[in-house]
């Protein structure tokens, strides 16, 4: 099995001490987001690769050594400023965290996520040329992998239109970037790839790889895994452990919080010494133990 921590929310950023609690008590409740009195209950000992999908990945930094599964970092860095992600720490800490976790996991375990891509009156295309420039210069040897995507249009996203301003992207647009973070990204020995995008950018050196592929799974776990079958992305299957709408990034382009005003209820629900992420198990929950089979 293959934890996903987290796709819904940023687990690692605002509820790392919640996690290493579950990780040593040994198991994990989550609730089922489309059947709340289903919960799903996971032990750690089933658990053979781990996944930290994360903006800030700092409050983990201390307890990597305490973990003994295999693990890959995700971390999402964008050149974005306060009126587009307003609870997201300087940047420049996170590219020196990112480093200190290379050191750690390694260059083929490290992520770096330049998604999503949006473009408006302030961030130019030239804009993000240059942000992705100054990114792969100070990264340069301590990753190998960088993703990108571009906005897609969530629930969020169309209610912060009028502060996303978006501008719609055409072909050329995309070549364009691509012509360019191509070139940027080979100059300093950096692969970049886009998981689910329509678009072929190949031509540019830019691959359309899954993010966990059946082989980079395979050779982390010595496991086979089934594809995805709730994302069309040809990724492994994953279990996200997270719950949407309880992350205080607040990011104009999130589509894991499509309710903003839940997500400080939600918050407000947080329990460190709980097994759920949100809340509190009830007695009328039906527990379901998750296997690898």
């Amino acid at each position: 099995m293959i934890l996903n921590v987290s796709g819904r929310t940023d687990i690692v950023a605002f509820y790392t001490p919640w996690f290493m609690n579950r990780y040593h008590a040994g198991f994990v409740d989550v609730r089922n987001p489309f059947y709340p009195k289903k919960v799903s209950r996971i032990y750690f000992k089933d658990v053979e690769l781990i996944v930290f999908c994360t903006k800030n990945p700092l409050p983990i930094l201390p307890y990597l050594n305490e973990i003994t599964q295999p693990i890959v970092f995700h971390v999402t860095l964008t050149p974005y400023k306060k009126d587009i992600e307003p609870n997201v720490i300087d940047k420049n800490k996170i590219i020196d965290c990112i480093k200190k976790i290379s050191k750690i996991v390694g260059l083929d375990n490290i992520y770096v996520r330049y998604d999503p891509i949006l473009i408006n009156e302030t961030y130019t295309l030239e804009y993000h040329i240059k942000a992705f420039e100054k990114m792969c210069y100070l990264l340069d040897g301590y990753i190998k992998h960088i993703i990108i995507s571009f906005v897609d249009l969530y629930k969020n996203v169309l209610n912060n239109a009028s502060i996303l301003n978006l501008k719609t992207l055409t072909l050329s647009d995309y070549e364009y970037l691509a012509r360019y973070f191509g070139k940027i990204a080979k100059e300093h020995s950096i692969l970049v790839q886009t998981c689910y995008e329509n678009i072929d950018l190949s031509k540019y050196g830019i691959g359309n790889e899954p993010c966990m592929s059946k082989e980079y799974a395979y050779k982390l776990t010595g496991k086979k895994y089934k594809k995805w079958q709730a994302r069309k992305c040809n990724c492994v299957e994953m279990v996200d452990i997270g719950c949407y709408n309880s992350c205080n990034h607040l990011c104009k382009y999130c589509y894991a919080n499509y309710n903003e005003k839940q997500v400080q209820k939600n918050i407000n629900l947080h329990n460190q010494k709980s097994s759920l992420l949100i809340g509190e198990l009830k007695k009328d929950d039906e527990i379901i133990v998750r296997t690898n089979k």
